[in-house]
């Protein structure tokens, strides 16, 4: 791909926005689509998207628009960086667009909620021909810290000779790029995390130690590979930065929305509230019940995705789940 390169991204939140950001400052010419009249305007006019990054400027080969055909038409690369319960609306908006050639990335991290579906699945389902140029984005990456230049790490997955491509437009200074052939894996580990780290939320907001977060972490992951071996995915890449290296950064960071969650809901604010409070799309509720059915209908014991399941949506008390997972029977630790 030559200098300047035109890129569409889907999605104008807190993680589009910064990737906008971070492409914009490479020189690409980004254009933006997002849903909110509000801050494609304020985007345009004040070089800037205060609802999710306030205070972060915007260059100006980066524009904003409510059409999706400005977005995807004539881009060398389209980005979808919607929340998971929007991704199947928008596969169906843009699988109506003509994108020509393409290269399309998902770099939205979840599962569709009825379904159980990965996102690369939901598009895949709608637009087929996509097939042998859809990849996906993952890793420990926050858009609050990226948007600062924190050196970061991300790993792309999918086709070898395709994810080269892709790992080079987004690779900078401060934002390294991986490849990894597990489509499969690198999804599921940015998806999965999710729900550990609303653990690790709740753990923080009992006010217990850090012995109980490593913990979590540690028998979360073993969660995570079981459900992802049963769907495809390599062991390998739960040990890479999709899988381990984004468990660590969600369920720590002070910034993970998902871990903001289990700590509210550990406090005694109720599921809405508490996600009223946040104001932004929490990835790891949705997952949490897609995965809870997963689990169940092939046989996969997830004993900590089930007792974060019975706190979200059945009222469990959180002091209760975790004296449950402690005293369930004592068996070898294994991976997986």
């Amino acid at each position: 791909m030559n200098s300047s390169r035109k890129i569409g991204i889907l999605g104008a939140g807190s993680w589009g926005t910064a990737l906008a950001l971070l492409l914009g400052k490479k020189g690409e010419q980004v254009t933006l689509w997002g849903r909110r009249r509000e801050i494609v305007d304020t985007i345009n006019l004040k070089r800037e998207n205060p609802f999710y990054l306030p205070g972060v400027s915007l260059p100006e080969n980066i524009r904003a628009t409510l059409e999706m055909e400005e977005v995807v038409g004539d881009k060398e690369v389209i980005v979808l960086a919607v929340p998971s319960f929007a991704m199947r609306e928008v596969a169906e908006r843009l699988s109506r667009c003509a994108i020509g050639n393409a290269l399309v990335v998902n770099a939205s991290k979840g599962l569709e909620e009825e379904s159980g579906k990965r996102m690369s699945e939901v598009v895949l389902e709608i637009m087929p021909y996509l097939k042998d140029r859809l990849l996906v984005l993952s890793g420990p990456n926050l858009a609050g810290e990226i948007v600062r230049e924190v050196p970061t790490t991300s790993v792309v997955g999918g086709d070898e000779n395709l994810s080269s491509r892709v790992q080079e437009l987004f690779s900078t200074h401060y934002f390294r790029v991986y490849r990894n052939e597990d489509i499969v894996g690198v999804e599921l580990g940015g998806a999965l995390k999710n729900i550990i780290a609303i653990g690790a939320g709740i753990n923080d907001g009992l006010g217990f130690g850090d012995n109980t977060k490593s913990a979590l972490m540690t028998r979360g992951l073993a969660e995570m590979i079981r459900l992802g071996l049963k769907l495809g995915a390599s062991l390998q890449t739960f040990f890479g930065l999709a899988g381990l290296g984004d468990l660590v950064a969600t369920c720590a960071s002070p910034l993970s929305r998902n871990r903001r969650l289990g700590e509210l809901i550990a406090k005694g604010f109720p599921l809405e509230e508490a996600k009223r409070i946040i104001g932004q799309v929490v990835e790891g509720e949705p997952t949490t019940r897609a995965a809870y059915n997963l689990a169940l209908s092939l046989g996969v014991d997830m004993p900590i995705t089930s007792e974060i399941y019975n706190v979200l949506f059945k009222g469990k008390d959180p002091r209760q789940a975790v004296i449950d997972l402690m005293t369930r029977p004592l068996k070898p630790e294994k991976y997986p």
